[in-house]
């Protein structure tokens, strides 16, 4: 059985939501970014907060109070 995901935070970039990524990674959480921007086509399409941070729902807590604690604000 696979763990159910859940998005933390919407993003307006890709750049934005990587630092998140990392940091929450650096802190052993496992965290993914999904976006929709035609393949990279598009980027401009990142500009409606579709860059998404997603973690699995064991470790949303945890990784919300990382992010909390390093000031990272979600878009929405």
């Amino acid at each position: 059985m696979s763990e159910e995901s859940i998005v933390l935070k919407t993003f307006n970039n890709e750049i934005d939501a990587g630092l998140a990524r990392q940091a929450l990674q650096g802190a052993g959480v496992g965290a993914f970014i999904f976006k929709d921007d035609a393949g990279g086509m598009e980027p401009h399409f990142q500009l409606t907060g579709s860059v998404r941070l997603v973690v699995g729902r064991a470790d949303a807590a945890r990784a919300h109070q990382i992010l909390q604690a390093l000031h990272v604000r979600p878009v929405v």
